[in-house]
């Protein structure tokens, strides 16, 4: 399953705050996650494309985030 590409992208534009609170005390910053959504963006949402790392960084912040944005 690909990640929808227009609630990323609006996601990094407009949300940021979103991403800061996700990663609030976790030691991840929200520019490795900011930087993994536009990877995605510019490899057209290809999760094959991703790092284990960075696979563990979209599981774990990206994805709840665009499921709590389709709600």
């Amino acid at each position: 399953m690909q990640p929808d590409l227009n609630l990323l992208k609006a996601l990094i534009a407009d949300h940021t705050d979103e991403i800061e609170r996700a990663v609030a005390g976790t030691g991840y910053l929200p520019r490795t996650v900011i930087g993994v959504a536009v990877f995605l963006l510019d490899n057209e949402g290809n999760l094959d494309l991703l790092t284990a790392k960075q696979r563990v960084t979209f599981d774990r912040f990206l994805q709840p985030l665009l499921d709590n944005r389709r709600r």
